[in-house]
């Protein structure tokens, strides 16, 4: 009897386990480049919300959530002219790696009243301040944080913190502007993001708003309520006094970009 040496056996199944291969690679789907074959056998790690250390709720669990940029309304006059809050610019630092600090992303607001003044408890919104960004075509959620506290600033672009004033209230006066920053955290972004690429359009090199991230920025005050109530009250033109109304909105809402669906 003829006797196959381990050595021969190996030879003999060699082409048998190129063919195995071969014909494996032929089932997989059309990208099978190394990294989409890991993405696809790794498990999906489950995100869960995390505080922030500057204060705050980094809400991981809306990653990816296209949720709509505009938040339901938690009352009246939430869409309403007076007062408002807007979303003026934002802006991604990045010290490079011999600069000190580390990457920020600083989001600058206004606060808008018409006619009579609005006075806000200082430190403002402590706490009460929400951001979300939105990547453009139905991405969701690249970033989102609640509990977030906003700083008053002076004018300009390097905007200065106003101490708060001995009242313990600011006072937005009609046609001053209150001008405020919020700094959006690092731990607040998604997985698998960086505070430099967070803002990117898609693509990159697009000329239309639309391919570019959206910023919700959403701010609570009792003040805000009750100055939307006093506000109803004085110009009741359906004849419905303000005691009567839907419960007012505390909540003052920034969306970069939106359609202007006001009273809708």
């Amino acid at each position: 009897m003829t006797r196959i040496s381990l050595r021969s056996w190996l030879f003999l199944a060699a082409p048998v386990t190129t063919l195995l291969l071969l014909a494996a690679l032929l089932m997989l789907p059309s990208d099978t480049s190394l990294r989409p074959l890991v993405q696809r056998l790794a498990p999906v790690a489950t995100l869960h919300d995390a505080p922030l250390p500057g204060g705050g709720t980094a809400q991981l669990t809306k990653c990816a959530v296209d949720d709509g940029p505009r938040p339901r309304p938690r009352g009246e006059g939430e869409r309403g002219d007076d007062p408002t809050l807007v979303l003026t610019a934002w802006d991604v630092r990045d010290p490079g790696p011999k600069g000190p600090g580390r990457p920020t992303f600083t989001i600058h607001l206004a606060i808008h009243v018409d006619d009579e003044p609005l006075l806000l408890e200082a430190p403002l919104t402590k706490g009460s301040v929400t951001v979300d960004l939105f990547g453009p075509h139905g991405e969701g959620r690249r970033a989102s944080a609640r509990g977030l506290t906003a700083t008053v600033v002076h004018g300009g672009f390097e905007g200065r913190p106003v101490a708060a004033p001995p009242s313990g209230r600011f006072r937005v006066a009609p046609g001053k502007d209150l001008l405020l920053d919020v700094a959006l955290p690092a731990g607040a972004i998604c997985p698998g993001r960086s505070m430099l690429d967070v803002v990117k359009c898609s693509p990159e090199t697009t000329n239309d708003a639309a391919d570019c991230p959206v910023v919700t920025v959403t701010l609570s005050d009792p003040a805000i309520r009750a100055y939307r109530t006093a506000r109803a009250g004085i110009h009741a033109e359906d004849g419905v006094p303000s005691e009567a109304r839907e419960p007012f909105s505390d909540r003052l809402v920034a969306v970069s970009l939106e359609p202007d669906v006001r009273g809708t």
